[in-house]
């Protein structure tokens, strides 16, 4: 039984998503507040977590932050904020996604539905083959990433959308097909959560690993071994 954290200061938006959640079979936490929210992630151990960016206490973008410096759970933003800069910020600290208030408890649910089947597709696939290039080497049954050797971690997002990439090497892949390949179809969210996550991506392998071609997408590059 997959467990989802709900960190929400609204009881009338917990009580809707939890709802919408326990009937689908999920073990539903929840917390109202920062510090509890970052507190329950911590003891709970969630496989999703679903966080309003305004919260009391401790707001999400800082209850984030700190996540990240321990977890890659994969981490749902529910905001009321709809400015694009706010969601990049979001994104940037090291959100996986988005959805904005008012919102659709079924599209957040089918969302939830998405990311988890990605996330246990991808620890248990039994994926054995390792994909090794000159300096940059991923193993898909074990989601590492490694650079000269040197284990590099990544948000599930994140080696997602270098696996997508590397299985093209050489190819140029449109925001749109990676999309496809990553989020898949029920992807309603803005195009530029690409550039975000492939920005983070560029920076931990360091290098040009992963060449962006302007105005049509981006080109993985490392010689096979």
């Amino acid at each position: 039984m997959s467990k989802i954290l709900v960190i929400d200061d609204e009881p009338s938006i917990v009580n809707l998503v939890t709802a919408y959640l326990k009937p689908e079979g999920y073990e539903v936490y929840t917390a109202t507040d920062g510090p509890s929210g970052l507190k329950a992630a911590k003891a709970f151990k969630p496989d999703l977590i679903v966080l309003d960016l305004m919260l009391p206490g401790l707001d999400g973008i800082e209850l984030l932050s700190r996540l990240r410096r321990e977890s890659d759970v994969y981490v749902i933003l529910l905001t009321a904020r709809t400015e694009e800069t706010d969601k990049i910020v979001g994104l940037s600290v090291g959100a996986d996604d988005y959805v904005t208030k008012p919102f659709s408890p079924r599209e957040l649910v089918a969302r939830i539905k998405a990311a988890l089947r990605r996330l246990q597709a991808g620890t248990s696939s039994g994926e054995s083959t390792v994909m090794a290039f000159k300096r940059v080497s991923l193993d898909p049954g074990a989601r590492i990433v490694t650079v000269d050797d040197q284990p590099v971690e990544l948000t599930a997002i994140e080696f997602d959308l270098l696996k997508a990439l590397a299985e093209n090497r050489g190819r140029v892949l449109t925001r749109e097909q990676l999309l496809e390949k990553v989020w898949g179809g029920s992807y309603f969210g803005e195009i530029r959560v690409v550039d975000v996550h492939l920005g983070h991506v560029r920076q931990k392998l360091g290098g040009d690993f992963i060449v962006t071609v302007r105005g049509v997408g981006y080109r993985f590059e490392d010689q096979v071994e």
